[in-house]
């Protein structure tokens, strides 16, 4: 065979979505365990919102607009409007909608070599994304994977169409998927 023909024979290089969209759906135990972990992160983050929360009613105190007592502190007034539970739903929203975005991995998801990705395995778009953190239902859409046996896809991918996929150790090793 000449050098041509050799060439003409190999197959095309894949790119990387197409190596993405065959890897394995992933399991519920290792969601859990992902989820376990960012929960972890969760936790901090929303202590460091309620933390930067705190700042409103304390200028609102200084400027007289509202009075702070001992019997009536910062945390009381928070707590008395269903604003602030909105607003830490939406930091938790923002931050794993971002990361679903940005990268497809949160960090529990990049610990357990978990990726979440368009069917054919593409990175999610912005709207993908938003329907995720929509519909997941604080993780508890991920139940929907011990029924659906065939295609282990959760509520949320379902209405997304996205997939959660169990990556290589060595497709784990990149962090943004650039030519996603």
């Amino acid at each position: 065979m000449t050098e041509k023909s050799e060439d003409f024979n190999q197959a095309p290089p894949r790119t990387t979505a197409q190596i993405h969209s065959s890897f394995p759906s992933a399991g519920f135990l290792r969601r859990l365990a992902a989820m376990v972990y960012d929960l972890l992160v969760a936790v901090a983050i929303l202590m460091l919102a309620s933390g930067i929360a705190m700042l409103l009613p304390a200028i609102l105190n200084r400027v007289g607009t509202i009075e702070l007592t001992e019997s009536f502190t910062a945390a009381d007034w928070l707590n008395q409007t269903p604003l602030y539970g909105i607003y830490l739903l939406t930091v938790l929203g923002l931050f794993f909608g971002w990361f679903w975005w940005r990268s497809g991995q949160t960090i529990g998801m990049r610990a357990w070599r978990l990726k979440v990705q368009q069917r054919n395995g593409q990175r999610l778009t912005k709207k993908q994304a938003a329907i995720r953190v929509l519909t997941c239902a604080l993780g508890l859409g991920n139940l929907w994977v011990l029924v659906d046996f065939k295609n282990r896809r959760a509520w949320h991918d379902y209405a997304a169409g996205t997939e959660l996929v169990t990556l290589s150790k060595e497709a784990n090793q990149l962090y943004y998927w650039k030519e996603l």
